[in-house]
This record gives C-alpha cells, structure tokens and sequence, in this order.
C-alpha cells in the first residue's frame, strides 16, 4: 500500500511539474507586463493620468522586437486587461494573452526591442480587439511620438481616436509606429495559462475564470493608479 500512494504521490508531482513547465512562457509574460507597466506608470510625465482613466482597457506589449532591412517587422506578445461590468467601470479583471503582428515599408536599418502600452478608449475598441484581428492605424501610433504632459495637448486626432500607444524605446529607432500591425487575441496561449481553451472574449467580458497569480503586479498597479473609470 505504502507503494502505491508513494507511486501516486510521485506521479502527481511529475504532472504538476510538467504542467507548469508547459505554461512558463505565458507565465513569465503576465508577469513581465505587470513589471512593465509599473516602470512606465511610476514616471509621471509618461501616461497622462486623465488618459488612463477614461481607458476601458489596457493593452501592455514587453519588448516588441524590431528589426528591419529595408522593410521592417513587427512582433510582439503580450496581455490585454479591461475594467469588469457591462460598462466597463468596475475593477481591473483577468488578464488575456495578446499578439501584434505586422509590418513597415521604409529604408531602415537596424532593430530595436519596445515596451508598448497601447489604451483601448471605448467599449467598441475594446469589443473589436477580443472579437477579431484588428489593424491599427496612424492614430493609434500617435502618442508614442509626444512625451510627457504633452500628450494630453495632443491633436484632435489622437484624442478622437479608439486606440491609443505609449512607447518606452531600447535601441536604434525612436518614435517607433505601430500603424499597418495587427492586434489580435492569442487563444493559443490562453490555453496554456489557464489550462483549457478560454476565448478572450470569455476571459475579459464575461469573468469566466480567475486571475493568475502572475497578473497579481499588474492588477495591483492599475487598480492603485486608476481604480475607477472617469467619462
């Protein structure tokens, strides 16, 4: 008897271990984003305050890589969490697992890796972005040029528009753009954090699972910076 529990007990460890080895790359990402967007909301002249607090939802890519030839690529992964309740004005909620793809025309050379935070301003870019593949536009690449308060000033453009992005660069270029990339929800990788397939829609509209631990930096950050959603 003593050998069969021994035997059980080992073969429950084996699953365990191996089971979280399988999701250490979207682990490791939740907590690299939660990371991030603590280092670019603890500098105040980044993200204007009122910006933030009208977001129905927060996009934050770590490291987006960069590199181009004459003709540059975008690729990064990373995490998507908006405000609960059908108006999206209750608290931060649990994490989806976020892909941007695309590209660039343009003499370039050279490659960068970018921390991108990228605000969702309203219940339709939010809805679009975990619906489907959504392509982003100038307006959406407008912030990342303008630093500081500046941004608050900036043109009836960027302050029309549904998605908004910060950019914090390492590298070569500056004022990285995101117009032509696509942001779209990655259900693959949900799959390996939550352990069964979890559409995002299901994840971030309907609160159909609880967060992960990893998200605990994250949710933290933004529910002591911006706790509630201001019209």
């Amino acid at each position: 008897m003593k050998k069969i529990w021994t035997s059980l007990l080992a073969t429950l460890f084996f699953v365990s271990n191996l089971k979280a080895a399988d999701n250490k790359t979207e682990v490791d990402r939740v907590e690299n984003s939660g990371k991030v967007l603590t280092e670019i909301l603890s500098v105040p002249e980044d993200i204007p305050q009122d910006l933030l607090d009208k977001a129905s939802c927060v996009v934050v890519l770590p490291s987006v890589v960069k590199a181009a030839f004459v003709v540059g690529a975008n690729y990064g992964r990373g995490v998507m969490t908006c405000r609960s309740g059908e108006k999206f004005n209750g608290k931060w909620g649990s994490p989806t697992m976020m892909a941007l793809e695309g590209g660039s025309f343009g003499l370039q050379i050279g490659g960068q890796a970018t921390d991108f935070v990228l605000l969702l301003m309203n219940d339709r870019s939010a809805e679009g972005v975990l619906n489907s593949k959504v392509k982003l536009g100038a307006d959406a690449s407008a912030a990342a040029g303008p630093k500081g308060r500046d941004t608050s000033a900036a043109t009836d453009a960027t302050m029309r528009a549904e998605i908004l992005s910060y950019s914090r660069a390492r590298g070569a270029f500056a004022g990285v753009s995101l117009e032509g990339s696509t942001l779209r929800p990655d259900n693959s990788a949900n799959k390996k954090l939550y352990g069964k397939d979890m559409p995002a829609g299901d994840i971030v509209l309907k609160d159909k699972v609880p967060p992960p631990p990893s998200a605990k930096e994250l949710l933290e950050t933004l529910g002591k910076k911006s706790p509630h959603r201001k019209s």
